[in-house]
Formats: structure tokens, C-alpha cells, sequence
């Protein structure tokens, strides 16, 4: 708002305009900075998650296969089973059990980093407040 009693030129009341609005473009590109900076952390988040699974996907597969398709084979044989069909069977279902766990783990990952679309809401109400004072102001 103009004061009667500012005794500035025209010249000099435009280039104190100038100067405030590029200040204030100057800390939107801050703030766009800041949210840019907030949207990577929770990607990078959901990419941890996502790499956690995978390597207890690896981990378990390793374990598993090792420890329990003994252990799954050794019960198959003392059921009656032939040896070389219950330890083939129990290395199916073990693996079968560790795919599906590791696939709950990284789908559940892939839905997180699905939904973080990254926006600038906060920038992009800012700005527009700005255009309207700015455009308010040079009227």
C-alpha cells in the first residue's frame, strides 16, 4: 500500500518492487528446494524398505534351502517317502514359502514408491499467492 506522505520517485518505488519481488522469487526457489529435499528422503525410505526385503529374500532363501529342506526331507522320509522324492518336494515347498514372503516384502515396497508422486504443493500455493500480490501491487 502507498503512504501519501513516501516521498520516493517513481524509479525509486519500481526498483524497491523489483528488488522485493526477486527476494521473495528467491525464497520460493528455497522452499521448492526444501520440498524437493523432503520428497527424496521418503523415496529414499521406500527404496530402503524395498532393498531390507530383498535381502532377507536372498538370506532366507539361503537359510532355508540349507536348514529346512534337511529337516522337512528327514520328516517326508520317516513318513515312508523315497528319499530322493521327499527331499525334492521339500525344497519346493520351502521355496515356494520364501517366493511368496519375499514378494509380500517388495510389492509392498513397489506400492509405497507408487503412491509418493512428487508434487510442490506448498511451493505452488505460495507462488500463486505471490503472483496475486504481485499483481495486486502493480495495478
Amino acid at each position: 500500500m502507498l503512504n501519501p506522505r513516501d516521498e520516493r520517485s517513481l524509479p525509486d518505488l519500481m526498483t524497491g518492487l523489483v528488488t522485493d519481488i526477486s527476494g521473495l522469487f528467491r525464497k520460493e526457489i528455497d522452499l521448492a528446494k526444501a520440498e524437493a529435499g523432503e520428497n527424496l528422503d521418503r523415496a529414499i525410505g521406500s527404496l530402503e524398505t524395498l532393498l531390507v526385503g530383498l535381502i532377507f529374500a536372498i538370506a532366507a532363501i539361503g537359510v532355508l534351502l540349507s536348514a529346512v529342506v534337511v529337516g522337512l526331507g528327514a520328516f517326508l522320509i520317516a513318513q515312508g517317502m523315497h528319499e530322493a522324492n521327499a527331499h525334492a518336494l521339500s525344497a519346493i515347498i520351502v521355496g515356494a514359502f520364501v517366493a511368496i514372503l519375499a514378494w509380500v516384502m517388495i510389492s509392498r515396497s513397489l506400492t509405497k514408491l507408487g503412491n509418493r508422486s512428487v508434487r510442490f504443493d506448498k511451493t505452488t500455493a505460495s507462488l500463486q499467492r505471490d503472483l496475486d500480490v504481485a499483481k495486486e501491487t502493480v495495478r
